[in-house]
């Protein structure tokens, strides 16, 4: 019974981390070689980087195929923002 339990556990979280996203305070480095591998980890495929506001920001897409800027303070690497691209 308990093996049918956490098989069942495991297979309704599949899902939610296939559609997993960056959040804000995690730390994807400060060059685009390393925020782009972190962000890829995270879910979110990065298309181009441009500077903004003082930011880093990266245009990346989901598994969805929606698109996403993730801003990125370039002192710290840290996501400070994130919003859906319209």
């Amino acid at each position: 019974m308990l093996k049918s339990l956490t098989l069942a556990a495991t297979l309704t979280a599949l899902p939610l981390a296939a559609f997993a996203m960056p959040t804000v305070g995690d730390t994807v480095g400060t060059n685009p070689t390393d925020a782009t591998a972190a962000l890829a980890e995270a879910g979110c495929m990065v298309d181009e980087f441009e500077a903004e506001d003082g930011k880093i920001e990266a245009k990346c897409k989901d598994a969805d195929g929606k698109e996403w800027e993730v801003y990125i303070d370039p002192a710290s690497g840290k996501v400070v923002k994130i919003e859906e691209d319209d």
